[in-house]
């Protein structure tokens, strides 16, 4: 029976790659689609700029991936999805699907002068190496100021992305630390919020503003960002943040392409869906994350290890579905920031769910535990070692 269901997958990232994973485990014929052929782990691209990975380091074949899990994989681009008719268009081809999975993610909310004049580590995999390049003059020159911040999105909040941002930025300050140049580079951290980091929970918050202050690293909190220029970043009220160099994490939007489709979206042009991840108007359509506007508390962050959850639970709601049997799974319960921060010489375990906040400081452990866990991840998803439980 669930031979003859046609899925499609359509996204190479966390959600895309763990639900063929998962669809493929329950007996689906399932069709993942991604314009590139590798999954890119974002949460190690920290180290990219740092020049301790490359985008090798730090990708996965997803033809291999494929082999290893039993689904089917198709390299193209999405230029058309359709839930009335049961259709997705593929580089000018039509094909019809049962079941879709959308998980394309979420492009990024744009800023005059943003492209030209800033760096991201959550871009397009070849940015990353680029700002390595950029990260290096900057050393061999032996001076300048650099500048990181990210922004957010009114509309959907939890489209944030500061994580990301406050790793290369400490990570570059213990780089710069190496090299004995923390004194004669600036490092310089800017956020449009008031409180940046804030929804990591209050204790959090505070830890990092400490952090800062113990590593002489100048804030700009509070104000709008107005443009991205060559020397640096004008801010609302026309206050220059002068830099060499400018790293920048903007937060998601709404993808065009599911904005033109006839799913059910948000203000903010994400795909609404109900409890177990189906899309509010068709059922027959699951969505996970990045592109979607998900349920849950005020603090809520898309996050990557959500959305190998919510994989996991369309898995098991689409089996339910089809053959009636078992119990569909809501992923509500699921919703919680999980992080370790890396700083490069150590690292802090930040959780957050309804009922607590932690933050614990790893000073001994830490950096060596993230980098484990990448090793474990990759490992792991290529099933060369067992997969633990939770993780």
């Amino acid at each position: 029976m669930l031979r003859h269901q046609k899925v499609y997958v359509i996204g190479g990232g966390f959600a895309g790659v763990e639900s063929a994973i998962q669809l493929s485990k329950r007996g689906f014929n399932v069709t993942l689609i991604s314009n590139r052929d590798f999954f890119y782990i974002y949460p190690l691209a920290i180290w990219i700029p740092t020049g301790e990975k490359t985008v090798e380091d730090i990708s996965l074949s997803i033809p291999e991936l494929a082999r290893r899990h039993k689904f089917t994989f198709r390299k193209g681009n999405v230029e058309a999805v359709s839930g009335a008719k049961k259709e997705i268009v593929i580089d000018g081809e039509t094909l019809h699907y049962d079941y879709l999975v959308v998980a394309i993610g979420a492009p990024k909310m744009q800023t005059p002068g943003i492209a030209q004049n800033s760096y991201s580590i959550c871009g397009e995999p070849d940015e990353a190496t680029r700002l390595a390049g950029e990260v290096q003059k900057i050393i061999t020159k032996g001076e300048g100021t650099i500048a990181v911040g990210f922004g957010g999105n009114p509309k959907d909040p939890s489209a944030v992305r500061g994580g990301p941002a406050f790793e290369i930025l400490f990570n570059l300050e213990h780089l710069l630390q190496k090299k004995k140049l923390r004194d004669k580079i600036k490092l310089v951290f800017f956020a449009p919020m008031a409180e940046p980091g804030k929804r990591m929970g209050e204790k959090s918050m505070k830890a990092l503003i400490k952090y800062f202050a113990d590593l002489g690293i100048q804030e700009y909190f509070g104000r709008k960002i107005k443009s991205f220029e060559p020397d640096g970043i004008v801010l609302e009220d026309d206050f220059k943040i002068k830099s060499d160099l400018t790293i920048f994490v903007p937060a998601g939007r709404g993808n065009e392409l599911l904005m033109k489709s006839d799913l059910a979206q948000s203000e903010a042009g994400f795909v609404k869906i109900n409890g177990y991840a189906q899309v509010d108007n068709f059922n027959h359509v699951y969505a996970a994350g990045d592109a979607v506007d998900f349920l849950g508390p005020e603090w809520k962050a898309k996050q990557g290890h959500l959305a190998e959850v919510m994989a996991k639970i369309i898995a098991n709601n689409m089996y339910v579905q089809v053959t009636g049997r078992g119990k569909m799974h809501g992923y509500e319960d699921h919703v919680n920031i999980l992080c370790v921060m890396d700083t490069g010489r150590e690292a802090s375990f930040i959780f957050r769910d309804d009922n607590k906040a932690h933050f614990m400081r790893m000073p001994f452990i830490g950096h060596q535990m993230k980098q484990l866990w990448g090793h474990y991840f990759r490992a792991s998803k290529m099933k060369r070692f067992p997969r633990i439980p939770g993780m």
